[in-house]
Formats: C-alpha cells, sequence, structure tokens
C-alpha cells in the first residue's frame, strides 16, 4: 500500500514537472497582422527546431499593444511605434525590435485586374471620397493604356486599431496637408467614406469580392490572393512597383539606438514609398511581461534567431530581410534585456 502511495505521488510529480516545463516552453504574443504570414513560418520552423511553442494572435498592432500594457501576453507585434503616451500606460519600459520590412500596396477589383499607376495626390483623393469614379479624368490621363471602366470607387480600410493604417496614413499625411489636417495619422481614423474589414484578411476579402473596391494591405496578403497592386510614384518622381526589394531601399537609413524610425516618402530614387519595420514590443525587464526566468531566457534565444537566422523566410514571403544596420540594432536591443535586473 505504502509502495503504491508512493508510486502515485511520483507520478503526479512528474506531471506537475512536465506541465511546468511545457509552460515554460510556451510563449504567449499577440498584434499586427502585417507580418503574420512571416511569424507564422519563423514560429513552426523554430518549434520544430527547439519545442519552444509560440502562440500568436493577429489581432492588429493596437490590440497587441494593449495586451502587451495589459501584461496578458509576454511580446506584442506592431507596425506603428508605440506612441509616448502609450509608452507612459506601460508600467516600465518598453524596447521595439524591429523583425522585417513590409511594403503596404494598394490593391482593386477592377475587370482584367490591370496595373495601375497612381500618384500620391490622386492616392490621397481617393481615400478622401474626393476621386469616386475609376473613368476620372485623373486616373485616365495616368494610365492612358488601361480601359478604366464607369465604375464607383468603394474604400475599404480597416475596422480595428492597425498599423497597416498608421503607415498608409502616415504616408498620405506626409504627402497630402488636407489629409493631415482633416484625418490625421493613427492606428484607428475616423474614415471620410468606405467601410472597414477586420485585418489585412479582411481588407482583402472585401476588395477581392467587390467590383470597384479599393483598399490598402500588406503585399503578402495581396499576391497570395492573386490581387493586383498599384505602381506608386515616390519622392524621386519614379513609379515603383512594391516588393521586397523596393521595400529594402526605402530602410538604406541610419537606425536609431531605439529602432522606432518612420520610412513612408522616403526619397531613395529605387525605395517604395509605403514601406515599414514591424517591431516585437516587449519590457526591457522581463520579469514585467509576468514570465518566468526560464520563459524570459527562450524569448531572448527566439528573438536572436529571428533577427538572424529567421531572416531567410522573409523573402520567400514577400518581405524584406533586415539590411545589416537594422540586425545590429535588434541585437544591441536584445542584448538589453533583463530579469529581476539581470542579463540573460
Amino acid at each position: 500500500m505504502k509502495m503504491r502511495t508512493l508510486f502515485t505521488i511520483l507520478s503526479l510529480l512528474l506531471l506537475v514537472g512536465s506541465g511546468l516545463n511545457a509552460q515554460n516552453k510556451e510563449l504567449l504574443g499577440a498584434g499586427a497582422t502585417f507580418p503574420y504570414p512571416l511569424y507564422s513560418k519563423m514560429f513552426d520552423v523554430y518549434n520544430a527546431k527547439t519545442g519552444v511553442k509560440v502562440n500568436y494572435q493577429a489581432i492588429g498592432s493596437g490590440g497587441g499593444i494593449k495586451q502587451l500594457i495589459g501584461k496578458t501576453v509576454a511580446f506584442g507585434g506592431t507596425d506603428a511605434p508605440m506612441t509616448e503616451s502609450e509608452m507612459k500606460e506601460a508600467s516600465g519600459e518598453v524596447v521595439h525590435i524591429p523583425m522585417a520590412l513590409g511594403a503596404v500596396v494598394i490593391t482593386y477589383n477592377l475587370p482584367g485586374n490591370p496595373e495601375l499607376k497612381m500618384t500620391p495626390d490622386v492616392l490621397a483623393d481617393i481615400f478622401l471620397g474626393v476621386i469616386t469614379k475609376w473613368s476620372d479624368p485623373r486616373l485616365k490621363r495616368l494610365n492612358p493604356q488601361v480601359s478604366l471602366p464607369d465604375l464607383p470607387i468603394t474604400v475599404v480600410h480597416r475596422s480595428d486599431g492597425s498599423g497597416t493604417t498608421f503607415v498608409f496614413s502616415e504616408y498620405l499625411g506626409k504627402v497630402s496637408s488636407f489629409w493631415y489636417n482633416k484625418v490625421g495619422v493613427g492606428k484607428s481614423l475616423n474614415w471620410p467614406v468606405g467601410l472597414g474589414g477586420k485585418g489585412n484578411p479582411g481588407v482583402a476579402g472585401y476588395v477581392k469580392q467587390m467590383p470597384g473596391a479599393v483598399g490598402y494591405v500588406e503585399l503578402t496578403y495581396a499576391l497570395q490572393n492573386g490581387m493586383p497592386v498599384a505602381v506608386v510614384k515616390n519622392k524621386s518622381g519614379n513609379f515603383i512597383k512594391p516588393t521586397a526589394e523596393s521595400a529594402s531601399q526605402a530602410a538604406n537609413i541610419a537606425i536609431p539606438q531605439n529602432t522606432r524610425v518612420s520610412l513612408t516618402d522616403t526619397v531613395a530614387p529605387k525605395g517604395y514609398p509605403i514601406a515599414s519595420f514591424t517591431w516585437i514590443i516587449l519590457y526591457r525587464e522581463m520579469k514585467e511581461g509576468k514570465m518566468t526566468k526560464n520563459q524570459a531566457a527562450e524569448l531572448v534565444k527566439l528573438l536572436g534567431w529571428m533577427v538572424k537566422e529567421g531572416q531567410q523566410y522573409a523573402q520567400p514571403l514577400h518581405y524584406s530581410p533586415l539590411p545589416k544596420k537594422a540586425v545590429q540594432a535588434a541585437e544591441n536591443v536584445i542584448k538589453s534585456l533583463t530579469f529581476e535586473g539581470k542579463k540573460i
């Protein structure tokens, strides 16, 4: 009887121990939909290599920031650097680690899905509701080779707090003073026209279903759905097709120590003008994120792998891998992470 009792106790201890180990091998994150295809690939590969499971919920950058501040996740994902007020709302210092570059593209649903040229002023006026038909003379002048239909334009935008919206509205705010003053820049906006879709998948889905629709999504979502993307005139006067290469051209700049940098409306001659880093955000003092020491150590290892070995998965999914300057900046931030005041 005593032996059976001892065996039962030992068995329970083993189960509890394995449960703790499994918990330490699971990391919880939430945020941007923009990098979700890339993160999904990275996390799957890393799980197969190490056994560490990452549960990442793609709920939008605004949601990721809120959950990090609320300490319901170990890390967040965002395409928009946290604002000063958001940083103050957090209980400790939050750091930004760049993970990749992506392009926010203009996609649409027209007969034959032609490749269209867009200028900054035309783009702003479409999303302001000033240009309401695809047969508008300004669109025709830009695209004389395309037979544009006399079809109403239906604007589709994000309904959730979104880093993709921040990147797109930041660009429009730089190229159109009217947009900046009337609509502004942010993750959530009071849109003058259009209907909202949740996440990049929601916007892509609406555009694909509705003839005459136009919206903005991360490049991967457009390509995965076989949707056309506009060629956009940049600050240097060149029409640039959104690709991983043209997005990376926009990042050929000095990266500040805190890595919070804007890439929109680039002056790079070959740079696509609506590009951005996407960041993982977390507390520099990792205990603030309600992690165990083992979980913190596993997260540090994961982040180090993502900014180095994991970058090989960016380009096949139409993201731009981090340039060397950004990798160095990311590694410096990772090295500064602590647990109970000590480096991990």
